[in-house]
């Protein structure tokens, strides 16, 4: 069974945690997630594993001939599996649930400036989604298919985690930032809105980000709401939804967000 993924904040990284009930014996759990030849059935990437603390873990993504490395913090079986992926820690506990077993996953962002880590935990909750569902079929010696839809998954948990807000910062500037994920710069160039503002930041190790600054004007909460309806819009179209404008509804609900929670930075 699965749960929806919250994100908190942990010696003040953002760190996602995430749960999953199991109908299967924690040594069994164990072997899924320590295994190399069962992780290769649901994580992200080929593990190499060292098991035992200090050992040595690489990772390897499907096409690409580098890896990259980290070491095991913890390996407790069947208890708890905690290893550093790119100063990353990922932490798996596994407890006894009646005739199975709770896993409890937290993923703390060790990586830069915090602020800038957290824009990620959209695409990240939603990632972390899909493999722990392809965890939970290969233990119950299913296949799991592909999702076909990535745009709503994300953008549903940005719009939880209050990733979508804009900000006014102390100088007056209205700013928006939204993770954009790996994509290429130059397919993402021609999706920015055509005014002054706009700006795309791409990090080899953090991935690229949209930025919008801009002078607040007379009605903050008008111009706000405006802006979030691009940054949604272009968001979606890098995953080639086509969202349509915003009911007025929805305009006044986003306009009386932020005329009721104003956020600074």
């Amino acid at each position: 069974m699965s749960g929806r993924a919250t994100l908190q904040t942990a010696d003040e990284r953002p760190a996602l945690r995430l749960e999953r009930r199991l109908k299967h014996a924690p040594e069994k759990v164990w072997r899924a997630i320590t295994d190399p030849a069962e992780l290769a059935h649901w994580f992200p990437a080929r593990v190499d594993v060292e098991l035992r603390a200090g050992g040595a873990i690489r990772f390897t993504f499907p096409g690409e001939d580098s890896t990259t490395t980290g070491r095991v913090i913890t390996a407790d079986p069947p208890r708890e599996f905690t290893f550093v992926w790119n100063d990353d820690t990922l932490r798996w506990l596994i407890a006894p649930d009646g005739d199975g077993s709770l896993l409890r996953f937290t993923h703390t962002f060790g990586r830069g400036d915090p602020a800038i880590a957290k824009l990620a935990a959209g695409r990240t909750a939603a990632g972390w989604d899909v493999c722990l569902d392809a965890l939970d079929a290969r233990l119950a010696g299913r296949t799991a298919g592909q999702p076909r839809e990535w745009h709503g998954r994300m953008a549903s948990y940005v719009e939880q985690f209050g990733l979508d807000d804009g900000e006014v910062l102390g100088d007056g500037t209205i700013r928006f930032r939204r993770d954009l994920g790996w994509k290429p710069l130059d397919e993402l160039r021609p999706l920015l809105p055509g005014e002054p503002g706009w700006q795309l930041v791409h990090d080899p190790r953090e991935g690229t980000r949209v930025e919008f600054t801009e002078a607040a004007g007379d009605d903050v909460p008008a111009q706000l709401a405006r802006r979030h309806e691009q940054v949604d819009k272009l968001f979606a179209a890098t995953h080639g939804v086509d969202l349509p404008d915003w009911p007025p509804d929805r305009v006044e609900a986003v306009k009386k967000h932020y005329a009721e929670h104003p956020t600074s930075g």
